[in-house]
């Protein structure tokens, strides 16, 4: 409900008289909430949004369009960024909880829902999914949050939902093997480089553990994790009659990675953290 107040002035012979003020009220027949059915999302994620909308009225509302703003955010006067893309064909109308016909729908740098009907008393729910894309932010305090708006002027309607990002690490590990071809009792070096593009930092007391079966097994090893030393027994341990090979718990951590935004395009860049493992041994 919105109280609204006005009052009208004469002007008559170089004086301003004013009326009464009279006061009224809105009172709204509909009622709308959303919410996002998903607790946080990562690079690519797909987001599901409730829009519940309630008509307590007597009167039949028909043609409504549902517009959603899918997160915009002017980052400054020339440059604003849309952090979600709507996931096409994933609209679902429901009427008193019996699914329709999918609504009109166009989206682009907002999402537009058009054609839906609510009869007196009864109630509509919209389910749609968006993507976080290029834009959506990654830190580990970021979120997403938009808005969703339905009619317009004095009656309308609109409600946020804010996501946060996930905050965990996303490692990948990768191996090889220099020189490739090598004599037999030569030397060779394995490196294994481990990569975070996930926003929280492997710390030691996560326990990451590099497992390795060297195969020729490897005698006279040294190790190194990014160019430091580690030690037999406090940093690794290492079988050389079987060749088994492994890193101990708390011995890596790897950086979290760095989210960078281009000032002009407004896209993301990630930038892993890395920690490097080596192991050069003889064949």
């Amino acid at each position: 409900m919105a109280t609204f107040y006005n009052q009208a002035s004469l002007s008559f012979g170089g004086s301003v008289t004013n009326s009464n003020t009279t006061t009224g009220e809105i009172v709204a027949e509909l009622q709308m909430t959303k919410a996002s059915a998903t607790s946080d999302y990562g690079p690519g994620d797909s987001i599901t949004y409730v829009v519940n909308i309630v008509n307590s009225g007597n009167t039949d509302y028909t043609g409504i369009t549902l517009t959603d703003d899918l997160g915009r955010v002017e980052l400054n006067p020339m440059l604003s960024v849309v952090p979600l893309t709507y996931v096409e064909g994933s609209v679902l109308y429901y009427l008193g909880g019996i699914l329709q016909v999918a609504p009109t729908v166009t989206a682009g740098d907002s999402l537009v829902i058009e054609g839906i009907n609510i009869p007196a008393g009864s109630n509509a729910t919209v389910i749609y999914e968006a993507r976080a894309n290029a834009y959506a932010p990654q830190g580990a305090s970021a979120s997403i949050n938009n808005t969703v708006t339905v009619g317009g002027g004095a009656c309308e309607l609109s409600d946020s939902a804010t996501v946060p990002t996930r905050n965990e690490p996303n490692l990948t590990i990768s191996k090889s093997v220099s020189p490739a071809v090598v004599t037999c009792a030569g030397e060779v070096t394995y490196t294994i480089v481990v990569q975070n593009t996930g926003n929280t930092e492997v710390v030691a007391t996560d326990d990451l553990i590099i497992n390795d079966a060297f195969n020729p097994i490897l005698t006279n090893i040294s190790v190194s994790l990014n160019g430091e030393a580690l030690e037999a027994g406090v940093g690794y341990s290492y079988d050389e009659a079987t060749g088994e090979f492994a890193t101990l718990p708390g011995a890596i951590t790897v950086p979290a990675a760095t989210f960078t935004r281009d000032s002009v395009t407004g896209l993301i860049t990630t930038t892993p953290g890395v920690a490097v493992l080596t192991v050069t041994g003889t064949v």
